[in-house]
This record gives C-alpha cells, structure tokens and sequence, in this order.
C-alpha cells in the first residue's frame, strides 16, 4: 500500500521486451510494420501521431538500410512514458490513475531505496563489439529532426558515471550526436550530475568513464530524467519503482555498471583534453525550440559495444509545442512535482497541498497550491523551491494558489491569476540573474553560454495567486467575496431531481457534489 492509500501491483518487467509486451496487452502500442525512414521521417511521424499526451507508444521493425537480412538492428522503441496511462503502469498502477496521484505516489517512491545487486552476466552480453568493429551505424540511429546536426544515438539512453571518489553512480539523460564510427560528441554541462563527475576527473587529469544504456525497462529512463539528490544512485530508486533491485553487470571496459538485461550498451571515455573536442549540434530541445549552435563538445571515445541478439533500439523525439508532447514533458510533470513537493517538505514550508507542472512547458513552470496561514507564505515557497539543486532548468516561473484552486487545471490558475494577483501589491516578484536553462531561448546568447559561465541564466519570478492577507475582512470576517459557483446543497438539490426534471445523465458529472 502506498501512501496514497492506492495500492501498487507488479512494476517488474524484467527488461524492455517485457514492458512492450505489458503496452501491446494494454492496447497502449502502435506497431508500423511498414518501411519507414530513418532520416526525418521517423521522428515526423512520431511528432505527428503522439498527441498532448494520448498517442500511443511505437515499435518500428521496418527501418530503412536496416530491413535485410543481415541487418545487427532492426527494431525502434520509442513513446512508453508519453502519456499517463503508461506512467501508471510503470508504477504497477490503473492507466486511469489520476495525475495528483501519480505525483503523490512518485513522492514516496522517490523516498524509497532498494540497492541493485551484481549478476556474473547477462543478456546484453551476448554480443561484444570492440576494437575496428566499432560502428554506431550499424544500429538504425535516426536523424529525429530536419534542422537536426546530425544523427543523434542519445536522446533517451542512461548515460551512466561515477562520482570517482566514491563510486556512487549516476544515471541521467543527456544528448548526443554520431561524430564518427567511434565517437560521440555530447552537450556536457559543469551543473549537471555527470558534469560534477566530470570536473573531478578534469582536477586529476584523467579521462572519465562513460555507459550509455540503450533500452531497458522503463524505470531506466524515468529516473535518469528526474532530479534525483546527488548523493542517491538512481539505481536505487529504480529498485523502488521495480520493487525488487536492478540486476547490473560490469562493463567490458570501463569501470561502471550496467543492468544486465539492457538491449545495447555503448562503452566510452570522455577526455578533459579540449582539443579532442568535436563539433555537435544544432538540435530540437526539450524547449521546443532548436538549440541553434554548432560548437565543439566534450567528445565520447567509444572502446566497446555490447548488445543482445536482435537488439532494440530506444529514443525519443524530444521538446514539447501544442498539440504535440512526448516523453519528457510528461515524465517531468510527474516526477519534477514530485521533486519539488518533496523539496518544500525537507525546507519545513508547511500548508503544501499539491504540486504541479503542466507537460506543455515540462514543468519548467510549477504551480503549487497551499492552506495560507501567514503572511509571506507564498515567497517562502519560492525560495525553497529555488534554493533546491532540483530547479536547475526548471521551475523558472512559480505561481502559488490557495487550496481550493486546481493546480491540474489551466483555466483553474488563470482564473486565480486574474483575481487574486495585484502586482502593486507585491504579488510579482523578480528574483533576477540566477542559475538557469542555457537552451531557453529567452536568454541572451551570451548569458546562455554554459561553457563559460556552467549554465544559463534566468530571471526566476513567483506570482502570488492567493488572496491576499494584507486586505481587511469585510463580508461575514471573509477577504473575498464568495464565488458564483453552487454550494454543494445546492448541487446535491439538482442531482435528486435529475429523474424528475428529465435531464440527460451525459452531463450530470458536471454538477457532481462530489467534485464541489
């Protein structure tokens, strides 16, 4: 039981195999079996078909130059966590579970520990490539997008590092290009996770060790998008999801560990050498936005592949517009307010009583609704929220509501936005040049410019949506006056004369006195 008071079934899988096969049982996947093209195509389709979070997830098993008979990969995965019916079930939930509960189970979950355990071998050992036998392209790498610069192998792998002076692992996403048959140039920022494992080995002048981990179950990908704490090992928390612990092996050449049911796992080295850069980009970021640059990046040595028989391969067509959101928007609506929450609650912000960000923007705007007990409550808010590691590239504007606001519902906040926000009150607040997103392309150039500054610079504002304490109490000791909407009396009245009136049932949810 979890608590959320839902109770949580199975979310083992057993690897990527397994979850499609939980998708096709659950009609949640869409299979083309027709010829698709690697070079635009694909990720057109994607985009085209995934909807605001109601497409289906996808498995391509006829991709251009990889359809003959002696093709090493002919299969694409894409789509398991675009929507929140999938969400829930990597959680072992009902795909109708809603999203407050998700949050609320994300919370605990993210609380939780169950360390991985090291296995002798495994799938993704079945095959090992080394040596002049390296060639990213012999797997069905896409160009996802047309502006793209290249063919991008990482969008949706656990990029795996370890903190070399204690050997904590880290799993997160970061993207990267196809340089060459061995080489991968990747966007490496000194904020992130992987970047402080990075700046260690710069001090003693060493090369860091790299895993990409392509294809797994899909508590892989959840977790290494989230914010988890540095000083906790995704692994970890990958286990509580699973309920039981990652199996890992070690890696052929580098000294890391993978899970050992993982469909493909590329082995590297990146060097601190600035000279063994290599030019990346532009690429479609999570903004929805391109992220323009054509630069030299920290560059990825690759010494081994090694990969199942018949592997699958796993990405994600990334950034969010109207009408088209994929993976990331809507893991992040889940897994940052859970963050977040959780965050306010290690600050000691009392009155929190739900967190959310909505996957249009990928949670980089967060609504928080709060029980108001004092004045400030809402300021108080955002500075814990911005003071956390967890609001690196999100968390850019916070709005704060009082507790009977929806913060799932747009229309809900805009409402509180337009009467109970007064700016010459002291609603709006600037909290300017603080850390942000380099790829937001609302920032300067220059001020984006993570290489020289390690990252982005925002002007972070909170927009205080609760009624304000300050105003005298005027109508029966209330602030503000009450609303139009039906008391639950009142609405409980019409629905027990819904018979007698002659009304159609189809519309009746819509004066529930329940939901009132």
């Amino acid at each position: 039981m979890d608590g959320s008071g839902i109770k949580r079934g199975s979310a083992v899988f057993g690897d990527i195999r397994g979850w499609i096969d939980a998708l096709r049982d659950g009609d949640e996947l869409e299979e083309i079996t027709g010829e698709v093209d690697w070079d635009v195509e694909l990720g057109n389709l994607i985009r085209m078909m995934q909807g605001s979070g109601d497409g289906p997830a996808f498995l391509f098993s006829n991709i251009k130059d990889y359809n003959g008979p002696d093709a090493l990969c002919s299969r694409i995965f894409t789509g398991g966590h675009a929507s929140y019916s999938r969400i829930a079930m990597m959680f072992g939930l009902p795909p109708d579970t809603p999203t407050r509960e998700l949050v609320r189970i994300c919370r605990t979950i993210f609380q939780e520990r169950i360390e991985p355990r090291l296995v002798k071998d495994g799938p993704v050992k079945e095959n090992v490539i080394t040596g002049d036998n390296i060639d990213l392209l012999k797997f069905p790498v896409p160009k996802w997008n047309r502006l793209d610069g290249g063919r991008y192998v990482l969008t949706y792998a656990g990029c795996v590092t370890k903190d070399p002076d204690t050997d904590l692992h880290n799993v997160g996403i970061y993207r990267g290009m196809v340089g060459g048959p061995a080489e991968i140039p990747v966007l490496l920022w000194r904020a992130q996770h992987w970047g402080g494992h990075f700046s260690k080995h710069q001090q003693a002048g060493d090369e860091m060790p790299v895993a990409y981990v392509i294809g797994w179950e899909p508590s892989l990908g959840f977790t290494a998008g989230a914010p988890v704490p540095r000083s906790i090992s995704e692994y970890d928390v990958m286990g509580a999801i699973r309920g039981e612990p990652v199996d890992l092996v070690e890696c052929e050449t580098v000294p890391l560990k993978v899970p050992a049911s993982a469909e493909i796992v590329i082995e590297g080295w990146i060097s601190t050498d600035p000279s063994t850069f290599t030019e990346e980009g532009p690429y479609a970021e999570f903004t929805g936005f391109y992220a323009p640059e054509r630069s030299k990046k920290h560059t990825t040595r690759v010494t081994a592949i090694t990969h199942r028989t018949n592997p699958i391969f796993r990405g994600t067509v990334e950034g969010a517009v109207p009408g088209s959101v994929g993976e990331n928007p809507i893991m992040s609506s889940i897994h940052r307010s859970a963050v977040a929450w959780n965050a306010l609650e290690s600050a000691g912000v009392p009155g929190v009583v739900d967190v959310f960000g909505h996957p249009i923007q990928a949670a980089v705007n967060l609504n928080v609704a709060i029980n108001q007990t004092y004045r400030g409550q809402a300021k108080q808010v955002a500075a814990a929220l911005w003071g956390d590691s967890s609001s690196h590239v999100r968390y850019k504007h916070v709005t704060v509501v009082d507790s009977d606001i929806d913060v799932h519902d747009y229309e809900a906040v805009d409402w509180a936005h337009a009467w109970r926000v007064h700016g010459g009150e002291g609603d709006i607040v600037i909290y300017p040049a603080n850390w942000g997103a380099g790829l937001d392309p609302s920032v300067r150039r220059r001020d984006a410019n993570v290489h020289l500054f390690g990252t982005g610079k925002w002007s972070r504002i909170l927009t205080d949506a609760t009624i304000n304490l300050d105003y005298e109490p005027e109508r029966d000791g209330q602030r503000y006056p009450p609303t139009v909407h039906p008391t639950n009396e009142d609405m409980k009245s019409i629905e027990d004369r819904w018979d007698t009136l002659q009304l159609s049932g189809r519309w009746k949810k819509h004066l529930s006195s329940e939901s009132g």
